[in-house]
């Protein structure tokens, strides 16, 4: 799909001089306006683009409020609410940001879950899906530590909590935890390195959505029935084709969001970050922001020594390997068909995966006790089969659906079916 001569013509003299010197209009014209897609894209395709405006409104965002924003224990708290109140129109820049950090996670869920559907992970996209990942990886080292910047009671006290596991770790452990710290306990040294951190990554995470979307043009965009393109009739051009679909799910994602930004703004936060941080009272349930609770419920769900390995450090190595499983998805999964919608029995797994991690989500919310930590385990153990166990096992002994011959048959079958009617040609919709 990425094959082929470029079709830009320049048009005027300037174009020409521009484009024999640097050729920026043509790299937009062959990958964003005649670049071919396959024709069967749905709306779950649209979440990539709905990525992208987030990074860019969170960068942007966020750099403004750096401009006001004071590093500094004992100012920290009071420069937030100083943005809220003083500045003009701070309280929007700050809901955008906070807010905005929830539905980057909401997107970037949805996306992970969209590439597991239809397998878009496997080859040629193996490395497509590594960087995602990687992404995904640094999203949550940024979220991570923005969190920490308002000094709230839920920041400052999940910020302790979560570099303390890291002393599990044999050998290394304080080292990490300490130069994470920059001393012996959450303190000025942490915000400012948390606050350079965040600062930081950010511009990290969009080099390597760069990366992603390249990717994605030297291999082609996977589609619902995992079938490769096998001729032009598959494929129509970007624009309009899909940069229509892509806006019209851009702005609905965008109405909820400010639905939530100008009416619910604090709905996805936690009542005790409103309060100063304060290391002599601890708050009744610590709890990190909640796109980070499937992954805490693991992390507290390993209460058992195993061997040489007590529960502190399995804790952490579960919660962290439930990250690493999916770099290795692409390698995991046997099957040679792409797309759940012609694998029966992987789609049930994987709506009962959707359950288990939501369910998760739940559990890390909850204290850890009682019933609540026997849930967790049963939970994080089919979260890791999922991986491990039923996507080997299911690529040896399911049969598939028959495949289509091709994206423009499985297109004409669905239509039929819907009574729609047949879809245009290449040579119609030229």
């Amino acid at each position: 799909m990425s094959e082929g001569h470029s079709t830009y013509t320049p048009k005027s003299g300037i174009e020409r001089w521009f484009d024999a010197r640097l050729p920026l209009p043509r790299l937009v014209h062959d990958s964003f306006i005649v670049y071919p897609v396959p024709r069967n894209l749905n709306y779950a395709y649209t979440f990539g683009g709905i990525l992208t405006i987030m990074l860019a409104s969170q960068i942007i965002t966020g750099i403004v409020l750096a401009m006001h924003y004071a590093a500094d224990t004992g100012l920290a708290f009071d420069s937030v609410e100083k943005i809220m109140r003083d500045v003009n129109s701070g309280w929007l820049l700050r809901y955008l940001h906070s807010n905005g950090a929830s539905f980057f996670f909401i997107a970037v869920y949805i996306h992970i879950c969209r590439g597991l559907y239809y397998g878009s992970y496997k080859a040629p996209r193996e490395l497509l899906w590594v960087l995602g990942c990687t992404n995904f990886l640094l999203m949550m080292a940024t979220a991570f530590m923005g969190y920490v910047l308002p000094w709230g009671q839920m920041s400052f006290w999940g910020a302790t909590v979560i570099t303390n596991f890291f002393t599990a770790i044999p050998l290394v452990g304080d080292w990490i935890q300490q130069l994470l710290l920059g001393g012996f306990a959450v303190d000025n040294p942490t915000l400012n390195r948390f606050f350079a951190l965040h600062y930081l990554l950010p511009f990290m995470l969009a080099g390597v959505v760069t990366l992603h979307i390249w990717a994605l043009h030297v291999v082609g965009q996977n589609n619902p029935t995992g079938i490769d393109v096998k001729s032009t009739a598959d494929v129509v051009d970007f624009t309009p084709h899909a940069t229509v679909k892509d806006a019209f799910g851009m702005t609905v994602f965008l109405f909820v969001f400010a639905y939530f930004v100008f009416y619910l703004p604090n709905y996805l936060g936690h009542p005790d970050n409103q309060t100063v941080a304060n290391p002599l009272k601890t708050p009744a349930h610590i709890v990190p922001e909640w796109y980070f609770l499937p992954f805490y419920a693991i992390l507290r769900a390993i209460t058992f020594n195993v061997g040489p390995i007590d529960s502190k450090l399995g804790g952490v190595l579960a919660m962290f390997g439930s990250i690493a499983v999916l770099f290795l998805v692409p390698w995991l999964d046997t099957s040679k068909v792409r797309s759940a919608v012609y694998r029966p029995w992987y789609r049930a797994f994987f709506w009962l995966f959707v359950a288990n991690a939501l369910f998760l989500g739940w559990l890390g919310s909850r204290p850890a006790e009682g019933a609540y930590v026997v849930m967790s385990q049963l939970a994080t153990l089919y979260y890791f089969a999922f991986f491990v166990v039923v996507m080997p096992l299911l690529g040896l002994i399911e049969t598939p659906r028959r495949l289509p011959n091709s994206i423009t048959e499985a297109v004409l079958e669905k239509n039929k079916a819907s009574g729609t009617g047949e879809i245009a040609g290449p040579e119609t919709k030229r």
